[in-house]
């Protein structure tokens, strides 16, 4: 048997901010944005050439679901952006205004640094030793 995750839910107050944000400032690949209902779409966002396990752009639809925008893990890193090239990256993402908390460190897993997207959400954005 061969399972995978395939999307991961990422709640968001706006489907075309986090677009921009995750196209044009992550370089991430908009693989999908569907009109479901007048008030909600499909979208889905990948890193480049990774498309197995995809970004689910939901829009908040009620209170309750605004309140975890921006903090879907109780202030814990939520998401891990691996990358082949750490400094090439990071300087790109630093040159598209992303707010980086935690300066870049090298673990015996490989080098790490910690960013918030467009709502808050941690993200360890790591190259990974070989």
């Amino acid at each position: 048997m061969r399972q995978h995750i395939a999307r991961i839910a990422l709640v968001v107050a706006d489907y075309d901010d986090a677009i921009a944000f995750y196209t044009q400032k992550l370089k991430f690949e908009l693989i999908e944005d569907t009109q479901l209902t007048p008030e909600k779409r499909w979208v889905v966002v990948a890193p480049p050439g990774g498309k197995e396990c995809a970004l689910l752009l939901a829009k908040a639809a009620n209170e309750e679901q605004r309140k975890s925008i921006g903090n879907q893990t109780g202030g814990r890193v939520f998401l891990f952006l691996y990358t082949d090239d750490f400094w090439r990256d990071f300087e790109n993402m630093k040159a598209e205004g992303i707010e980086f908390v935690r300066p870049p460190v090298k673990e015996p897993y490989g080098t790490v640094a910690v960013f918030k997207d467009l709502y808050g959400n941690l993200w360890d954005f790591i190259e990974p030793t070989a």
